[in-house]
């Protein structure tokens, strides 16, 4: 599952990101996934349906597949598609997987997004911190030769993004207040002056606040994207 995960942070002109996966003590299966091209930066965040080995290896058939689409130069719902149709082929609708899928244009921030489960995003803008809705479309694999369709939004110089799985804002402290509630807001803009790199531990040390002494029952997946749009031309980086 490890093997799996890319570098936990990268940086560009346009952009600097940071992602930390906080396992619980059964494996359930999320996971993040970036690839940076001349153009554009693909972010994927996949949280693989049960736990354990069945979990991880689920993970392991919709991560391979993306990049292989990826690869491919399929678009981004082209990529859901296919990954969708590797996961039923594989499980025929017995297990699925909730990935949201997010390409971002490096010159325009124009961002397409395929939002297939359950990982969410918030963004900080100034000081106002707000969700971002997207359509919600099937799981990966959930049946066969699902029909995936992008939207799209556009990001500004100065916006901070965050991804949260469904183990971060779904998570529940003593009183049994959610921390996707409000918690996770504060906790995006007390941060707010950290760099996106060191934002997600600090964001997933409040959520063990949140929960007081209870142990995580679920993986906790946190991204931080900074988007400073194009001001110069970059260079390109490979996979």
């Amino acid at each position: 599952q490890w093997q799996l995960l890319p570098g936990r942070s990268v940086s560009r002109p346009e952009f600097r990101l940071g992602a930390h996966l906080e396992p619980a003590y059964a494996i359930f299966g999320d996971n993040f996934d970036w690839s940076v091209s001349a153009h554009h930066l693909t972010l994927t965040v996949t949280n693989g349906m049960g736990k354990g080995m069945e979990a991880a290896l689920l993970t392991n058939l919709v991560v391979n597949s993306l990049r292989n689409a990826r690869r491919a130069g399929l678009d981004l719902p082209g990529q859901a598609s296919l990954a969708d149709q590797a996961v039923y082929a594989q499980y025929r609708g017995a297990l699925h997987a909730a990935v949201l899928l997010l390409r971002f244009d490096l010159a325009t921030g124009e961002v397409e997004a395929v939002d297939a489960g359950s990982p969410r995003m918030w963004r900080l803008r100034g000081r106002t911190v707000d969700p971002v809705h997207f359509e919600a479309q099937l799981p990966l694999g959930m049946f066969e030769e699902t029909e995936y369709v992008a939207q799209r939004l556009r990001v500004e110089p100065g916006d901070r993004l965050l991804i949260g799985s469904d183990g971060v804002y779904d998570s529940a402290s003593g009183a049994g207040e959610l921390y996707g509630q409000r918690a996770l807001a504060r906790s995006l803009s007390a941060h707010r002056f950290l760099p996106s790199e060191q934002v997600p531990l600090a964001v997933l040390r409040d959520l063990r606040d949140h929960r007081g002494s209870a142990p995580l029952d679920d993986d906790a997946l946190v991204v931080c994207l900074d988007w400073f749009g194009r001001q110069a031309s970059g260079g390109d980086a490979s996979e």
